[in-house]
């Protein structure tokens, strides 16, 4: 881990216990304190991949953790939200909408590579995780938000455009891998 877009892949991967143990507080707090932490986690997950490419640091460590990283990310406050009902009713099927593409193109990759084939993240699933974290921090804020801002509608509205864009470009990588099966 000898360059800076490796420290920002693990930071992130460090902030996900933090994330999680701040949303044991009680009261707002927990809320803002958990939103900030996830919000840098998920900065860092833009930072990293524009720090190795401007500063040519891309190594194959960062290559195989980053997709790690920010599944971990996505999942933590996903099962997290779901356990202390932020995400509850038909928003846990948006959910697990999420974490199933997740594991199904973490796998097809895995497949794919024992090929020598890549499959490069498409800039639709780029903005699909966009909105994913945009979707969680607004459910991480929940009811702290002021008044005039319906965080938990915002979130549950994104969650689900997260899903519907995270079907769409599960079933692009997969077209595409399956060409190769």
């Amino acid at each position: 881990m000898n360059n800076l877009a490796n420290i920002l892949t693990f930071s992130r991967i460090v902030l996900i216990p933090l994330m999680v143990g701040s949303f044991y507080l009680k009261g707002d707090l927990a809320n803002w304190l958990s939103f900030a932490i996830f919000s840098i986690a998920g900065t860092t997950d833009f930072l990293d991949g524009y720090v190795a490419r401007k500063l040519n640091q891309t190594s194959k460590l960062g290559t195989f953790m980053d997709p790690i990283a920010d599944k971990l990310l996505i999942a933590a406050a996903l099962m997290m939200m779901v356990s202390f009902g932020r995400i509850e009713g038909y928003s846990v099927l948006a959910a697990l909408v999420i974490l199933c593409r997740e594991f199904v193109v973490s796998g097809l990759r895995e497949f794919l590579a024992d090929l020598k084939v890549s499959l490069p993240v498409t800039v639709l699933a780029k903005w699909k995780t966009t909105i994913q974290i945009f979707a969680l921090g607004f459910l991480l804020v929940g009811e702290a938000s002021p008044a005039a801002i319906p965080s938990i509608l915002i979130g549950d509205v994104c969650l689900w455009v997260a899903a519907a864009l995270t079907l769409y470009t599960g079933w692009d990588y997969l077209r595409s891998g399956l060409k190769h099966m």
